[in-house]
């Protein structure tokens, strides 16, 4: 018996993080998979994050919550920081499951991942571009996508969440 394909989430939690935070407000991640679930139909959802032992109790917790965790190791620099870029791991995962999922939902703001919107949205495999922030993401989002349906912000779920933290 063959499985029926579900869709699957590929988030770039950088982008994610950054996104949201600079709008002055912060993702229940709880919440958020709950949301792609019913929202989207997602059955699995890749968070990709550069790894950090430090933030091992995160990373456990994001695994509670359904996340499948994708890491990357960091580079620590004294003139940049911490730098632990996942693009090159979520394009590849996109395309390790393009036979295993019916629709890719990817979750970003980011422009590099142009090719890969563009090539889902060709194959008829992309579900929505998610992008944390309607007045900070790239221009090439919309050029890779067929429909402008094909992109959602998430500013309007800062007013989602803050409900569901009030009324469980």
């Amino acid at each position: 018996m063959q499985e029926t394909p579900e869709n699957y989430a590929f988030i770039d939690s950088q982008n994610l993080n950054l996104g949201i935070k600079s709008q002055g407000w912060e993702l229940d991640l709880r919440q958020f998979r709950i949301y792609l679930r019913e929202k989207y139909g997602v059955a699995k959802a890749y968070m990709f994050l550069g790894y950090m032992p430090e933030n091992t109790m995160m990373y456990e917790a994001l695994q509670r919550y359904g996340y499948e965790i994708v890491f990357k190791p960091v580079i620590r620099s004294r003139k940049k920081g911490v730098k632990g870029n996942i693009d090159a791991e979520l394009v590849l995962q996109a395309m390790i499951d393009f036979p295993h999922y019916k629709k890719a939902v990817i979750v970003t703001g980011d422009g590099d991942f142009y090719c890969l919107i563009k090539y889902l949205s060709t194959q008829g495999k992309l579900l929505k571009v998610l992008a944390p922030d309607q007045k900070k993401h790239s221009s090439l989002l919309r050029k890779a996508i067929s429909s402008p349906q094909d992109i959602a912000f998430m500013n309007p779920l800062r007013h989602l969440m803050e409900h569901k933290k009030q009324h469980p």
